[in-house]
C-alpha cells in the first residue's frame, strides 16, 4: 500500500495519452522542454548577478550587453532580443 506500481504508470500514461492525444505530445514535450531551458538559463543568469553584488561592486557597474534568449537548436523563430526598460541619467 502507498507504492506506485508498473500498472498505475501504465494507466496514467494512457490517460494521458487518451486526453491529449498522440499527435499533440511531441509538440507539448518540446514546449515543456524550451521552457525548462529558459528557466535554466534565467536562473543561472540570477545567480551570477548575485555573486558580481556580493564582490562588493554594483551590479549597475557591468557594462550593459544586449541579452538574447537562446532558442532550441534547429528553432529559428523563437531566438529574439530581450527588451530592457531604459535607465535614466538622474540616478
Amino acid at each position: 500500500m502507498g507504492s506506485i506500481s508498473p500498472w498505475h504508470l501504465l494507466v496514467v500514461f494512457l490517460v494521458v495519452v487518451i486526453v491529449f492525444g498522440s499527435k499533440r505530445l511531441p509538440d507539448t514535450a518540446r514546449s515543456l522542454g524550451k521552457s525548462m531551458r529558459i528557466l535554466k538559463s534565467e536562473t543561472a543568469a540570477l545567480k551570477k548577478d548575485g555573486k558580481a553584488g556580493d564582490a562588493g561592486e554594483p551590479a549597475d557597474a557591468a557594462p550593459l550587453a544586449q541579452r538574447t534568449i537562446q532558442a532550441a537548436p534547429g528553432d529559428t523563430e523563437s531566438a529574439r532580443p530581450v527588451d530592457e526598460p531604459k535607465r535614466s541619467a538622474q540616478g
